[in-house]
């Protein structure tokens, strides 16, 4: 048989068996947190009929889409979970009850050029409201209250959620003379927190054509320390500005009533995100430790969710984790807690005898006791098998000899700590079962706090 050498493809990650116990302990805090929220797990597939996932597609969504045929058809896989939801709440809509509340965790296939952090293959974590003809603007402010919940669920404190109102962006534009280039407008001041206003203001002169006095007045307007506050001074110029204006400062007003603390959040207006798609408040969060990351989650309000697929108006509002990016930033800046318990099992059972009903039996006891156990059969030496619970971090192990079944006990050994005591097996139930819940304690993420840049 001929052996081929085998590889993993860029851009698609596979994970330690540690490691992917980490990944799912996040994922389940995350279906938690949702769910905590009202909203319904879905599960769509991850292949589509071409016609129907690129029905908003073109340019560089169909050059980055996994599509092939299988027989007389034209399939392709999924590239996000916001479009096979939109033909879901089409396809199902005299089903559903409104507003829709739906989050799903699963994996999206873009074939971009695989980098540093960049994957072909990664998990998105997404959540959505979505309204049947209308949608209230609290549900705009409920959004940051799940962000928060969410990373502080999994650990993370150094963040921040950055949000913003498109209708004030289109309508400050108006003000300012710079409608029909906004969208080069728009590019240009994205680029504010990397290269410096002056910098910024010279390209909105010399590839947007704003005049140098209009260019210095949208910048400093976008700088200013009270957003809000500033953008009072306009009201009255413009119709879409000052929805913009009361929209964003409704959601600010409830935010703190929905539990987000001051020190998380902050308004934006450099914030567009999907200049041609969301049409209210976008959301962007950053790690204020990491700024170079960019937007760990990201999403926003939009008006016509399904136009592609029915008449009916369906806005919504929604958010999304690249659960897959973030893992792998994580890991990269040390923040994963290394002190969870990831090995696959509590304890390994390890007979001693030949009859092995008396093992058996106690691995049938434990597990019925939530206790995750494995009984180790193989025909090995004593170090061999003591080797095998080490190298899969597992914490104890109990030994059952003649002697043991003699006397109606358990050799228990912590194989942290190397001691070791004869026990009867409630007692080592027990043992386990406190160990192990206390090694459970904690969250995923074991955050940084940087004082005058020392990690404490």
């Amino acid at each position: 048989m001929e052996q081929r050498k085998p590889r993993t493809l860029s851009g698609f990650m596979e994970l330690s068996p540690a490691r992917q116990v980490q990944f799912d302990r996040m994922v389940t805090l995350l279906r938690s947190a949702y769910s905590l929220y009202g909203f319904t797990p879905l599960d769509t597939p991850l292949i589509e009929a071409s016609d129907v996932l690129l029905a908003k597609g073109g340019g560089e969504t169909e050059k980055q889409i996994y599509r092939f045929a299988k027989g007389d058809s034209d399939l392709s896989l999924r590239f996000d979970l916001t479009v096979p939801l939109a033909k879901y709440v089409a396809l199902y809509y005299s089903q559903l009850t409104f507003p829709f509340r739906r989050f799903q965790i699963g994996k999206v296939y873009r074939g971009e050029r695989a980098q540093r952090g960049r994957f072909r293959e990664f998990y998105q974590a997404d959540i959505d409201i979505i309204g049947d003809g209308a949608l209230d603007i609290i549900n705009e402010a409920e959004i940051p209250a799940i962000i928060y919940k969410v990373f502080t669920s999994l650990g993370l404190n150094r963040f921040q959620i950055r949000l913003n109102n498109r209708k004030i962006l289109n309508g400050l534009f108006d003000v300012l003379g710079l409608s029909e280039q906004a969208s080069d407008v728009m590019r240009t001041i994205d680029k504010l927190d990397k290269i410096g206003a002056n910098k910024v203001a010279a390209l909105l002169q010399e590839t947007c054509n704003v005049p140098a006095e209009t260019a210095l007045r949208l910048i400093n307007t976008l700088l200013e320390n009270d957003p809000l506050l500033a953008l009072e001074a306009l009201r009255g110029q413009n119709p879409l500005l000052d929805t913009g204006l009361e929209e964003l400062s409704t959601v600010v007003k409830y935010m703190s009533a929905f539990g987000v603390p001051d020190t998380h959040f902050r308004v934006d207006l450099t914030i567009a995100r999907g200049l041609d798609y969301y049409t209210g408040t976008v959301y962007e969060t950053v790690m204020l430790d990491h700024p170079k990351v960019g937007s760990i989650c990201s999403g926003g309000r939009y008006d016509n969710l399904a136009g592609y697929y029915t008449d009916r108006v369906l806005p919504g509002v929604g958010i999304s984790i690249g659960l897959t990016r973030l893992f792998f930033v994580l890991e990269d800046q040390g923040y994963l807690n290394e002190s969870l318990l990831t090995a696959p099992a509590d304890v390994l059972i390890i007979p001693m005898t030949e009859d092995l009903s008396p093992s058996i039996a106690l691995a049938t006891r434990l597990r019925e006791q939530g206790v995750r156990t494995q009984l180790y059969c193989e025909q090995k030496k004593f170090k061999q098998k003591l080797s095998y619970a080490d190298k899969l971090g597992i914490p104890f192990a109990i030994f059952m000899g003649e002697d043991e079944l003699a006397q109606n006990v358990v050799t228990l050994k912590n194989l942290i700590t190397e001691k070791q005591t004869s026990c009867t097996e409630d007692y080592a139930l027990a043992k386990i079962q406190a160990y192990c819940a206390q090694r459970a304690e904690g969250a995923p993420i074991q955050d940084k706090y940087r004082i005058a840049g020392l990690n404490i």
